[in-house]
């Protein structure tokens, strides 16, 4: 059966041109238009009804389409806090939400394909970012409006909104060695997502940038789950030299560190100091309360929801990408290593 990728690769246009092309987007130029419908008719390709008739009914609601089970989510406060961005942007749009969960991509295809096709929604937020994703992929072939938070991995015309992740990873373990830190430890979120990558990336240009060698052995990745950090931690604390610092790039992940550290007698932030992200509420009411790098998940759901609901109204004549800006909100578990005895 012949995709939309074929038809845009013999049209030497993006996926998401062909579905604009399919749903007579009057964003697209009459030239475009006529060598996508060649391309079309050349390859035998023949538009789904089903996916075409969803631009001319409307349902009011957009689908969520989160990383994981909604059990598993909820445990990471990263989650609800962007969810209510998105429920506040979407009320004042007069829209609903609807989530779509499943244990593995097969059963989040399922769900969503269900939703789509079944005309229950006229768009999709994509709720993360994670390499070789089929959903991505998917949502570029069918004819229905989407955003994501964070950044896409294909070059395709997609609306997205995301931190500049590499920056403020770079920045937090600047903020270490600016402490006299030279000996930095990384716990990382899941290697397969978009955001861990990015954020390795800053923490390895602040290293080079300090002409600090990289050592693998306290280079840790971690499920954005509490008990990923105390293992992780504790993997850490037995190498030979342990870090005097740890960027951790997640504050759940970093709950599970600090624990890892009080179980095996190491005191924070005096023998140790840690820097997370999120800055989730929990964070100022850690012992030590956690240092860590606000990334404003309320405004990347609201963002989100605002790209993909003036995509649904027509307001945007191409996709558009937001960065959200970060900071560091500084507490008590980084100090300076002149004061480690």
């Amino acid at each position: 059966m012949v995709t939309i990728k074929e038809v845009a690769e013999r049209a030497g246009v993006s996926p998401s041109t062909v579905s604009r092309v399919i749903s007579d987007s009057p964003r697209i130029s009459d030239e475009t238009k006529q060598k996508v419908r060649r391309a079309m008719e050349e390859l035998g390709y023949h538009p789904n009804a089903i996916a075409r008739s969803l631009v001319n009914r409307a349902t009011n609601t957009i689908g969520i389409v989160m990383p994981r089970s909604a059990e598993d989510v909820f445990l990471n406060p990263f989650f609800p806090e962007a969810l209510r961005g998105i429920a506040k942007c979407t009320h004042d749009e007069g829209f609903c939400v609807l989530l779509t969960t499943g244990n593995s991509d097969d059963e989040q295809i399922e769900s969503l394909l269900s939703v789509v096709r079944g005309g229950r929604v006229d768009g999709v937020i994509l709720m993360y970012s994670k390499l070789d994703d089929p959903i991505l992929e998917m949502l570029t072939e069918m004819n229905i409006p989407f955003s994501m938070i964070g950044r896409p991995t294909i070059s395709e015309d997609i609306n997205f909104v995301d931190n500049d992740n590499v920056n403020a990873a770079y920045e937090a373990a600047n903020y270490l060695i600016s402490m006299g830190h030279r000996r930095i430890g990384l716990i990382n979120g899941s290697l397969n997502l978009v955001v861990s990558i990015d954020r390795y990336e800053g923490y390895k240009r602040a290293l080079a940038k300090n002409k600090i060698e990289l050592d693998e052995s306290i280079i840790m990745s971690s499920e954005f789950v509490q008990e990923g950090g105390y293992e992780s931690m504790k993997k850490m604390l037995s190498v030979e030299n342990p870090p005097s610092a740890v960027l951790v790039t997640d504050d759940l992940i970093a709950f599970g560190a600090i624990r890892a550290a009080r179980d095996m007698k190491v005191k924070i932030p005096d023998e140790m100091s840690i820097i997370s992200f999120n800055n989730i509420p929990l964070a100022d009411f850690a012992t030590p309360p956690l240092t860590s790098v606000d990334i404003n998940a309320y405004s990347l759901g609201y963002k989100a929801a605002k790209l993909v609901i003036d995509d649904i109204k027509g307001k945007k004549h191409k996709p558009s990408c937001y960065i959200v800006e970060t900071r560091i909100v500084f507490r008590d578990s980084v100090i300076s290593k002149n004061n480690i005895s």
